[in-house]
């Protein structure tokens, strides 16, 4: 599902912020990637959302060479592949159920099957209740709760990963552990 072989990413300036990195993750795999602040944990994220681009080696996911995407075909990469950023996403003039639906709305679902999608979602994340409330920190919030994890349960992603361990998530059991890389299977 997601293979990084020999890959480096060195921003202007000289800052290497990853150096030759190798790793496999399979479907159905938990990875936690631990590290003190600036070991590259965010940077391996954005190089596996197609954030960023490689300086050398390969990001396979799903199959494709995120390296050699064309701009164009990001987007459906993306629809494949749900993201959950440390700081929140979200649009502060719209409520929950309106910062959730937006990425349906913008991939064309229907309205009806974005609504479903949507509550279910919301409701996966304890959620549900709040759907037309503001977020927290906006002039118009009315309560607090965050949706900001809730648009990526919302499709058929293959692959969450995630900048925070999201407490939402299913329960994994560790099948093994090396080193700052954890691994689950879920059953």
């Amino acid at each position: 599902m997601i293979s990084f072989s020999q890959v480096t990413k060195r921003y202007p300036g000289g800052l290497e912020a990853l150096r030759q990195v190798s790793l496999t993750i399979g479907a159905g795999e938990m990875v936690f990637v631990t590290g003190p602040s600036g070991a590259g944990k965010s940077t391996l994220l954005k190089l596996m959302a197609a954030l960023e681009r490689p300086s050398s080696g390969s990001v396979i996911v799903n199959g494709q060479n995120v390296a050699a995407l064309r701009p164009r075909a990001v987007p459906f990469l993306r629809r494949k592949f749900g993201l959950i950023f440390q700081d929140q996403k979200l649009l502060f003039d719209r409520t929950a159920f309106d910062n959730v639906v937006l990425p349906l709305a913008i991939t064309g679902f229907e309205r009806r099957e974005a609504a479903r999608r949507v509550r279910a979602a919301l409701d996966k994340v304890g959620l549900l209740a709040k759907e037309k409330a503001y977020p927290s920190g906006s002039p118009a919030a009315s309560s607090s709760g965050s949706p900001s994890r809730a648009p990526s349960c919302t499709g058929p992603q293959s692959c969450l990963p995630t900048s925070r361990p999201a407490t939402s998530m299913p329960r994994m059991r560790p099948r093994s552990a090396s080193c700052s890389v954890r691994s689950t299977r879920s059953a």
